[in-house]
């Protein structure tokens, strides 16, 4: 039961993170990660598919390495947040303590990113982007 549930939830977040290859909002490399967590514990056969794809498995890989987040990712992922941001405040047109509470947890979630380091050597030269 405990490998059928964990396959199922590998599945579900490699879909989500396909989607998210396609569309701009929807951050991928985060879905890929918990989907290798995943099918380590459920399909080794799966994980290591995922893990030797050419688009998807480097950014896992570095992040199971290294905790590392190559600068373009980090980049694209700012730019996403910044973005989202745009939207939700132009659209929603929030009350000010939700666009701060929005915009606090925003920035969090930015620096998180933003200091996570590039590499092995922190500055992205051995690490695939």
């Amino acid at each position: 039961m405990r490998r059928t549930t964990f396959k199922i939830l590998g599945t579900g977040f490699a879909g989500i993170g396909i989607a998210g290859a396609f569309l701009p909002i929807l951050p991928s490399t985060i879905f890929f990660i918990l989907a290798a967590a995943c099918f380590a514990r459920s399909s080794p056969e799966l994980e290591k598919r995922l893990l030797n794809h050419p688009v998807f498995g480097p950014p896992v890989i570095a992040w199971r390495e290294h905790g590392a987040i190559p600068v373009k990712i980090k980049m694209v992922a700012f730019a996403g947040m910044v973005f989202g941001y745009a939207v939700f405040y132009l659209t929603v047109n929030p009350g000010l303590w939700l666009a701060l509470l929005v915009a606090v947890f925003m920035t969090g979630s930015a620096i998180y990113v933003l200091s996570r380091p590039s590499g092995p050597d922190n500055d992205g030269s051995n690490c695939p982007e």
